[in-house]
């Protein structure tokens, strides 16, 4: 299975690279460099797997869950970095089985999402301290992963995204289940839909996409990613496919506009593209508060 998914995107970068060497001179000004052009598709890829599963995460009411797992990655890190491992895949499997321990706590026991994340959170963030305090000369490079920088995205690293994306796509079939089960677990339940098991599926994915997002963007803007575009477009749209749509037109939106801004106005990109992000949601939000006194007023004068 990975040999394969290995081979396909080998073949699409054969295919992508010719023609887009080709179509650098007629980009804009803003994306004749190549670190722009690598921020701009890490900036898309980022958008549409960090919304496309951040839709189940908000109406599921587990906002938290986006930046508690951003933060449990920092145990894998850590951990990696003590036993002198490459910190991403030490970092997947740490935050895997956060992931899934934060859902076998909420389903087994009285316990609430967003406790169980804070729990693991400051567990995994100790742990983190800990490890790194046990290596003294750990190097400056932890920052990158920790931390990241849409702007200093590699080739590698785009590729790895593109391969999560596909495996993401994989699980298109699922996604009518997911809905489901988040609208109404219970009738889900009844409906013989495997809802316990849909729910490791999905944390374990949104564990791994957040895990490599870090290591793209950085822990502050997929904790946005995951959280901002969805619940804007929860505010505009009421059907569960719409706002999932709309939620990676958002997102994608944001990091284009973002990138451009901080570019023109030589502003920190990743603070950029959140802050339009916001000025989405806030709109949202305000046309929507405008929309919802305009009705009741009409309807007290009918």
């Amino acid at each position: 299975m990975l040999e394969q998914l290995g081979q396909l995107v080998q073949s699409v970068r054969t295919a992508v690279e010719p023609p887009y060497q080709a179509l650098t001179p007629w980009l804009p000004q803003w994306l004749q460099s190549t670190y722009m052009q690598f921020a701009l598709l890490a900036g898309i890829l980022v958008a549409i797997l960090a919304s496309y599963l951040g839709v189940f995460v908000v109406q599921r009411r587990l906002s938290f869950l986006g930046s508690g797992l951003a933060h449990a990655a920092f145990g894998g890190v850590a951990m990696g970095l003590l036993l002198q491992w490459e910190p991403l895949w030490v970092a997947v499997p740490f935050t895997v089985i956060v992931a899934v321990a934060i859902t076998w706590v909420t389903e087994r026991t009285a316990i609430g999402g967003d406790t169980s994340v804070g729990i693991f959170f400051s567990v995994s963030v100790a742990l983190g301290v800990v490890f790194l305090s046990l290596r003294k000369d750990f190097s400056a490079d932890a920052f990158s992963y920790l931390f990241g920088s849409i702007l200093y995205v590699m080739p590698a690293d785009l590729w790895l995204a593109l391969g999560l994306l596909l495996i993401v796509l994989l699980t298109l079939p699922l996604w009518s289940r997911w809905a489901y089960a988040t609208f109404d677990r219970e009738l889900a339940q009844a409906d013989n839909v495997r809802v316990s098991a849909h729910d490791y599926i999905l944390s374990i994915l949104v564990a791994v996409v957040i895990v490599v997002s870090v290591k793209l963007v950085g822990i502050m803007l997929i904790a946005a990613f995951v959280v901002i575009p969805p619940a804007t477009s929860r505010l505009v749209v009421r059907t569960f496919a719409g706002m999932t749509l709309l939620a990676m037109i958002l997102a994608v939106l944001g990091s284009v506009s973002g990138l451009w801004l901080s570019y023109e106005a030589e502003l920190p990109s990743g603070g950029t593209i959140i802050l339009v992000q916001a000025a989405l949601f806030f709109i949202a939000a305000i046309a929507t508060a405008i929309a919802r006194r305009g009705k009741s007023h009409a309807t007290v004068k009918s």
